[in-house]
Protein backbone atom coordinates (compact mmCIF):
# COMPACT_ATOMS: atom_id res chain seq x y z
CA UNK A 1 0.00 0.00 0.00
CA UNK A 2 2.77 2.45 0.83
CA UNK A 3 4.48 1.73 -2.47
CA UNK A 4 1.20 2.35 -4.30
CA UNK A 5 0.68 5.59 -2.41
CA UNK A 6 4.13 6.75 -3.54
CA UNK A 7 6.25 6.32 -0.43
CA UNK A 8 9.88 6.89 -1.48
CA UNK A 9 11.39 3.79 0.18
CA UNK A 10 10.52 0.11 0.59
CA UNK A 11 9.09 -1.17 3.87
CA UNK A 12 8.74 -4.76 5.05
CA UNK A 13 7.68 -6.46 8.25
CA UNK A 14 11.35 -7.19 8.99
CA UNK A 15 11.78 -3.50 9.76
CA UNK A 16 9.42 -3.91 12.73
CA UNK A 17 10.76 -7.12 14.27
CA UNK A 18 12.40 -4.89 16.86
CA UNK A 19 11.07 -1.47 17.97
CA UNK A 20 11.87 1.09 15.26
CA UNK A 21 10.36 4.39 16.38
CA UNK A 22 12.34 6.43 13.85
CA UNK A 23 10.71 4.61 10.92
CA UNK A 24 7.25 4.78 12.53
CA UNK A 25 7.57 8.53 13.07
CA UNK A 26 8.75 9.01 9.49
CA UNK A 27 5.78 7.05 8.09
CA UNK A 28 3.28 8.86 10.34
CA UNK A 29 4.62 12.26 9.36
CA UNK A 30 4.47 11.32 5.67
CA UNK A 31 0.85 10.13 5.99
CA UNK A 32 -0.13 13.32 7.83
CA UNK A 33 1.44 15.39 5.07
CA UNK A 34 -0.56 13.35 2.53
CA UNK A 35 -3.77 14.30 4.31
CA UNK A 36 -2.88 17.95 4.84
CA UNK A 37 0.42 19.30 3.45
CA UNK A 38 0.12 22.54 5.45
CA UNK A 39 -0.04 20.82 8.83
CA UNK A 40 2.65 21.69 11.35
CA UNK A 41 3.69 18.72 13.51
CA UNK A 42 7.21 18.79 15.04
CA UNK A 43 9.36 15.95 13.75
CA UNK A 44 11.79 15.96 16.69
CA UNK A 45 11.72 12.52 18.39
CA UNK A 46 15.08 12.46 20.18
CA UNK A 47 13.83 12.44 23.78
CA UNK A 48 11.03 10.47 25.42
CA UNK A 49 8.94 13.60 25.94
CA UNK A 50 9.29 14.56 22.28
CA UNK A 51 8.16 11.09 21.17
CA UNK A 52 5.09 11.18 23.42
CA UNK A 53 4.16 14.65 22.15
CA UNK A 54 4.62 13.52 18.53
CA UNK A 55 2.37 10.45 18.93
CA UNK A 56 -0.35 12.47 20.68
CA UNK A 57 -0.27 15.18 18.01
CA UNK A 58 -0.60 12.64 15.18
CA UNK A 59 -3.43 10.77 16.92
CA UNK A 60 -5.29 14.03 17.58
CA UNK A 61 -4.85 15.14 13.96
CA UNK A 62 -6.16 11.84 12.59
CA UNK A 63 -9.11 11.86 14.99
CA UNK A 64 -10.19 15.42 14.13
CA UNK A 65 -9.33 15.62 10.42
CA UNK A 66 -9.70 12.06 9.15
CA UNK A 67 -12.01 10.57 11.86
CA UNK A 68 -9.55 7.73 12.39
CA UNK A 69 -8.98 6.55 15.96
CA UNK A 70 -5.39 5.44 16.62
CA UNK A 71 -4.04 3.56 19.64
CA UNK A 72 -1.21 5.74 20.94
CA UNK A 73 0.28 2.97 23.11
CA UNK A 74 0.69 0.63 20.14
CA UNK A 75 2.17 3.43 18.05
CA UNK A 76 4.68 4.19 20.78
CA UNK A 77 5.76 0.52 20.89
CA UNK A 78 6.97 0.92 17.27
CA UNK A 79 6.81 -2.82 16.51
CA UNK A 80 4.32 -5.15 14.84
CA UNK A 81 1.46 -3.63 16.85
CA UNK A 82 2.25 -0.22 15.39
CA UNK A 83 1.88 -1.66 11.87
CA UNK A 84 -1.79 -2.43 12.58
CA UNK A 85 -2.36 1.20 13.53
CA UNK A 86 -0.52 2.43 10.44
CA UNK A 87 -2.74 0.20 8.27
CA UNK A 88 -5.80 2.13 9.50
CA UNK A 89 -4.49 5.26 7.83
CA UNK A 90 -2.91 3.70 4.75
CA UNK A 91 -6.00 1.58 4.00
CA UNK A 92 -8.18 4.71 3.89
CA UNK A 93 -5.82 6.44 1.47
CA UNK A 94 -5.45 3.27 -0.57
CA UNK A 95 -9.22 2.75 -0.85
CA UNK A 96 -9.68 6.42 -1.80
CA UNK A 97 -7.08 5.94 -4.51
CA UNK A 98 -8.77 2.82 -5.85
CA UNK A 99 -12.19 4.51 -6.08
CA UNK A 100 -10.92 6.60 -8.98
CA UNK A 101 -10.64 3.40 -11.06
CA UNK A 102 -6.96 3.78 -11.86
CA UNK A 103 -4.95 0.68 -12.60
CA UNK A 104 -1.75 1.43 -10.67
CA UNK A 105 0.00 -1.67 -11.82
CA UNK A 106 0.18 -0.38 -15.43
CA UNK A 107 1.19 3.21 -14.66
CA UNK A 108 4.68 4.48 -15.31
CA UNK A 109 6.71 6.54 -12.90
CA UNK A 110 5.50 9.78 -14.50
CA UNK A 111 1.86 8.75 -14.15
CA UNK A 112 2.40 7.74 -10.53
CA UNK A 113 3.99 11.10 -9.72
CA UNK A 114 1.11 12.87 -11.51
CA UNK A 115 -1.44 10.88 -9.55
CA UNK A 116 0.43 11.64 -6.37
CA UNK A 117 0.04 15.32 -7.14
CA UNK A 118 -3.65 14.95 -7.96
CA UNK A 119 -4.31 13.00 -4.77
CA UNK A 120 -2.66 15.73 -2.70
CA UNK A 121 -4.84 18.36 -4.33
CA UNK A 122 -8.02 16.39 -3.60
CA UNK A 123 -7.38 15.90 0.12
CA UNK A 124 -9.31 19.08 0.93
CA UNK A 125 -12.28 17.78 -1.07
CA UNK A 126 -12.05 14.47 0.77
CA UNK A 127 -12.17 16.20 4.16
CA UNK A 128 -15.08 18.37 3.06
CA UNK A 129 -16.95 15.30 1.89
CA UNK A 130 -16.36 13.57 5.22
CA UNK A 131 -17.56 16.64 7.13
CA UNK A 132 -20.69 16.89 4.95
CA UNK A 133 -21.42 13.20 5.47
CA UNK A 134 -21.21 13.59 9.24
CA UNK A 135 -23.45 16.68 9.11
CA UNK A 136 -25.99 14.86 6.94
CA UNK A 137 -26.09 12.02 9.44
CA UNK A 138 -26.66 14.37 12.39
CA UNK A 139 -29.24 16.41 10.53
CA UNK A 140 -31.08 13.25 9.50
CA UNK A 141 -31.20 12.04 13.12
CA UNK A 142 -32.53 15.39 14.35
CA UNK A 143 -35.10 15.48 11.52
CA UNK A 144 -36.29 12.03 12.45
CA UNK A 145 -36.80 13.14 16.06
CA UNK A 146 -38.71 16.25 14.97
CA UNK A 147 -40.95 14.28 12.64
CA UNK A 148 -41.80 11.99 15.54
CA UNK A 149 -43.06 15.05 17.47
CA UNK A 150 -45.09 16.35 14.50
CA UNK A 151 -48.36 14.84 15.76
CA UNK A 152 -48.14 16.73 19.04
CA UNK A 153 -46.93 19.99 17.49
CA UNK A 154 -49.49 20.08 14.67
CA UNK A 155 -52.36 21.29 16.89
CA UNK A 156 -50.17 23.90 18.64
CA UNK A 157 -48.99 25.18 15.26
CA UNK A 158 -52.56 25.39 13.94
CA UNK A 159 -53.65 27.34 17.00
CA UNK A 160 -50.74 29.73 16.69
CA UNK A 161 -51.50 30.36 13.02
CA UNK A 162 -55.23 30.88 13.66
CA UNK A 163 -54.57 33.30 16.51
CA UNK A 164 -54.49 36.97 15.34
CA UNK A 165 -51.13 38.74 15.67
CA UNK A 166 -50.99 41.37 18.47
CA UNK A 167 -48.74 44.32 17.64
CA UNK A 168 -48.20 45.34 21.24
CA UNK A 169 -47.07 41.89 22.31
CA UNK A 170 -44.71 41.62 19.33
CA UNK A 171 -43.18 45.00 20.14
CA UNK A 172 -42.77 43.95 23.74
CA UNK A 173 -40.94 40.77 22.74
CA UNK A 174 -38.72 42.69 20.31
CA UNK A 175 -37.82 45.20 23.03
CA UNK A 176 -36.98 42.37 25.42
CA UNK A 177 -34.71 40.83 22.80
CA UNK A 178 -33.05 44.22 22.11
CA UNK A 179 -32.47 44.78 25.84
CA UNK A 180 -30.90 41.36 26.23
CA UNK A 181 -28.58 42.02 23.28
CA UNK A 182 -27.60 45.44 24.67
CA UNK A 183 -26.95 43.86 28.05
CA UNK A 184 -24.68 41.30 26.46
CA UNK A 185 -22.85 44.04 24.57
CA UNK A 186 -22.36 46.04 27.75
CA UNK A 187 -21.12 42.97 29.58
CA UNK A 188 -18.64 42.33 26.80
CA UNK A 189 -17.39 45.93 26.98
CA UNK A 190 -16.95 45.63 30.73
CA UNK A 191 -14.93 42.47 30.25
CA UNK A 192 -12.73 44.24 27.70
CA UNK A 193 -12.21 47.13 30.10
CA UNK A 194 -11.29 44.67 32.86
CA UNK A 195 -8.82 43.00 30.53
CA UNK A 196 -7.20 46.35 29.79
CA UNK A 197 -7.07 47.16 33.50
CA UNK A 198 -5.56 43.77 34.27
CA UNK A 199 -3.02 44.30 31.52
CA UNK A 200 -1.99 47.63 32.97
CA UNK A 201 -1.72 46.11 36.43
CA UNK A 202 0.44 43.27 35.12
CA UNK A 203 2.70 45.69 33.28
CA UNK A 204 3.15 47.73 36.47
CA UNK A 205 4.03 44.58 38.39
CA UNK A 206 6.49 43.55 35.68
CA UNK A 207 8.20 46.94 35.81
CA UNK A 208 8.37 46.71 39.59
CA UNK A 209 9.93 43.27 39.41
CA UNK A 210 12.44 44.46 36.85
CA UNK A 211 13.52 47.36 39.04
CA UNK A 212 13.88 45.00 42.03
CA UNK A 213 15.94 42.63 39.90
CA UNK A 214 18.26 45.45 38.81
CA UNK A 215 18.75 46.58 42.42
CA UNK A 216 19.49 43.01 43.50
CA UNK A 217 22.03 42.57 40.72
CA UNK A 218 23.79 45.82 41.66
CA UNK A 219 23.87 44.77 45.31
CA UNK A 220 25.30 41.39 44.33
CA UNK A 221 28.05 43.03 42.30
CA UNK A 222 28.86 45.30 45.24
CA UNK A 223 29.05 42.37 47.66
CA UNK A 224 31.26 40.41 45.27
CA UNK A 225 33.68 43.32 44.90
CA UNK A 226 33.99 43.92 48.68
CA UNK A 227 36.28 41.51 50.58
CA UNK A 228 34.72 40.23 53.84
CA UNK A 229 36.34 41.27 57.11
CA UNK A 230 36.82 37.72 58.30
CA UNK A 231 38.41 36.50 55.05
CA UNK A 232 42.01 37.04 56.28
CA UNK A 233 41.38 35.09 59.44
CA UNK A 234 39.63 32.38 57.45
CA UNK A 235 42.61 31.96 55.12
CA UNK A 236 45.02 31.90 58.06
CA UNK A 237 42.99 29.26 59.88
CA UNK A 238 42.76 27.27 56.66
CA UNK A 239 46.57 27.23 56.34
CA UNK A 240 46.92 26.13 59.97
CA UNK A 241 44.40 23.42 59.37
CA UNK A 242 46.36 22.21 56.36
CA UNK A 243 49.57 22.04 58.44
CA UNK A 244 47.83 20.23 61.27
CA UNK A 245 46.36 17.78 58.84
CA UNK A 246 49.80 17.05 57.36
CA UNK A 247 51.21 16.53 60.85
CA UNK A 248 48.31 14.28 61.70
CA UNK A 249 48.92 12.17 58.62
CA UNK A 250 52.60 11.79 59.46
CA UNK A 251 51.91 10.79 63.07
CA UNK A 252 49.21 8.41 61.99
CA UNK A 253 51.58 6.70 59.56
CA UNK A 254 54.27 6.46 62.28
CA UNK A 255 51.80 5.06 64.76
CA UNK A 256 50.62 2.49 62.25
CA UNK A 257 54.21 1.46 61.52
CA UNK A 258 55.06 1.13 65.24
CA UNK A 259 51.93 -0.90 65.89
CA UNK A 260 52.94 -3.18 63.06
CA UNK A 261 56.45 -3.61 64.55
CA UNK A 262 54.98 -4.28 68.00
CA UNK A 263 52.67 -6.90 66.57
CA UNK A 264 55.61 -8.52 64.76
CA UNK A 265 57.68 -8.60 68.00
CA UNK A 266 54.80 -10.12 69.90
CA UNK A 267 54.38 -12.77 67.27
CA UNK A 268 58.13 -13.54 67.36
CA UNK A 269 58.08 -13.81 71.18
CA UNK A 270 55.06 -16.07 70.99
CA UNK A 271 56.83 -18.34 68.51
CA UNK A 272 59.99 -18.43 70.72
CA UNK A 273 57.88 -19.23 73.77
CA UNK A 274 56.15 -22.07 71.98
CA UNK A 275 59.49 -23.37 70.70
CA UNK A 276 60.97 -23.28 74.25
CA UNK A 277 57.90 -25.07 75.62
CA UNK A 278 58.22 -27.76 72.96
CA UNK A 279 61.94 -28.13 73.72
CA UNK A 280 61.23 -28.38 77.48
CA UNK A 281 58.62 -31.04 76.85
CA UNK A 282 61.08 -32.94 74.66
CA UNK A 283 63.82 -32.75 77.35
CA UNK A 284 61.43 -33.95 80.02
CA UNK A 285 60.44 -36.94 77.93
CA UNK A 286 64.12 -37.71 77.22
CA UNK A 287 65.03 -37.46 80.93
CA UNK A 288 62.25 -39.84 81.82
CA UNK A 289 63.51 -42.33 79.25
CA UNK A 290 67.11 -42.01 80.51
CA UNK A 291 65.96 -42.44 84.10
CA UNK A 292 64.18 -45.63 83.14
CA UNK A 293 67.28 -46.80 81.29
CA UNK A 294 69.45 -46.06 84.38
CA UNK A 295 67.11 -48.02 86.61
CA UNK A 296 67.22 -50.95 84.24
CA UNK A 297 71.04 -50.78 83.95
CA UNK A 298 71.35 -50.65 87.80
CA UNK A 299 69.35 -53.87 88.05
CA UNK A 300 71.61 -55.60 85.61
CA UNK A 301 74.74 -54.49 87.57
CA UNK A 302 73.30 -55.89 90.76
CA UNK A 303 72.61 -59.15 88.98
CA UNK A 304 76.30 -59.47 88.07
CA UNK A 305 77.42 -59.73 91.74
CA UNK A 306 77.28 -63.45 92.32
CA UNK A 307 77.95 -65.03 95.75
CA UNK A 308 78.71 -68.62 96.80
CA UNK A 309 78.03 -70.67 99.83
CA UNK A 310 81.40 -72.32 99.71
CA UNK A 311 84.11 -71.02 102.01
CA UNK A 312 87.81 -70.93 101.64
CA UNK A 313 88.04 -68.76 98.56
CA UNK A 314 91.36 -68.38 97.01
CA UNK A 315 93.12 -65.11 96.46
CA UNK A 316 92.69 -65.45 92.69
CA UNK A 317 88.93 -65.74 93.07
CA UNK A 318 88.80 -62.69 95.32
CA UNK A 319 90.89 -60.67 92.88
CA UNK A 320 88.67 -61.62 89.96
CA UNK A 321 85.52 -60.64 91.86
CA UNK A 322 87.05 -57.32 92.91
CA UNK A 323 87.98 -56.55 89.33
CA UNK A 324 84.44 -57.30 88.15
CA UNK A 325 82.94 -54.96 90.80
CA UNK A 326 85.40 -52.21 89.91
CA UNK A 327 84.61 -52.61 86.26
CA UNK A 328 80.87 -52.29 86.87
CA UNK A 329 81.39 -49.20 89.03
CA UNK A 330 83.54 -47.58 86.32
CA UNK A 331 80.84 -48.20 83.72
CA UNK A 332 78.16 -46.68 85.99
CA UNK A 333 80.30 -43.58 86.66
CA UNK A 334 80.84 -43.07 82.93
CA UNK A 335 77.07 -43.30 82.30
CA UNK A 336 76.38 -40.77 85.10
CA UNK A 337 78.95 -38.36 83.64
CA UNK A 338 77.31 -38.62 80.22
CA UNK A 339 73.88 -37.91 81.75
CA UNK A 340 75.18 -34.87 83.65
CA UNK A 341 76.76 -33.45 80.45
CA UNK A 342 73.43 -33.79 78.59
CA UNK A 343 71.43 -32.12 81.41
CA UNK A 344 73.71 -29.12 82.03
CA UNK A 345 72.99 -27.09 78.79
CA UNK A 346 69.17 -27.13 79.26
CA UNK A 347 69.46 -26.16 82.96
CA UNK A 348 66.54 -28.40 83.75
CA UNK A 349 65.22 -28.55 87.29
CA UNK A 350 64.99 -32.29 87.12
CA UNK A 351 68.14 -34.12 88.14
CA UNK A 352 68.87 -37.81 87.51
CA UNK A 353 69.14 -39.75 90.72
CA UNK A 354 72.57 -41.30 91.10
CA UNK A 355 72.22 -45.03 91.80
CA UNK A 356 73.67 -46.17 95.09
CA UNK A 357 77.11 -47.79 94.64
CA UNK A 358 77.30 -51.46 95.26
CA UNK A 359 79.39 -51.71 98.40
CA UNK A 360 81.13 -54.78 99.56
CA UNK A 361 79.23 -56.53 102.24
CA UNK A 362 79.19 -59.93 103.73
CA UNK A 363 75.68 -60.56 102.26
CA UNK A 364 77.02 -60.40 98.69
CA UNK A 365 78.99 -63.48 99.30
Amino acid sequence: MMRALGYPRLISMENFRTPNFKLVSEVLLWLVKRYEPQTDIPADVETEQDRVFFVKAVAQFMATKAHIKLNTKKLYQADGNAVKELLKVTSVLYSAMNTKGVEWADLSEEDSSKFKFDLGSKIADLKAARQLASEITSKGASLYDLLGKEVELREARAESIARPLEINEAEKLVKIAIDSVLEQVQRTKDMLDNVALDEATLEAKIEKRKSELERSQKRLETLQSVRPAFMDEYERVEEQLQQLYSSYLQKFRNLTYLEQLLESERQTEQEMFEEAANLMHLMQSRLKEEEQNLLKSGGRAAARVVGTMQGGDTEEDEDSRDSEIDLDEDEEEEELEDDSMEMSPSKSSHRARKPEPLGESDSDF
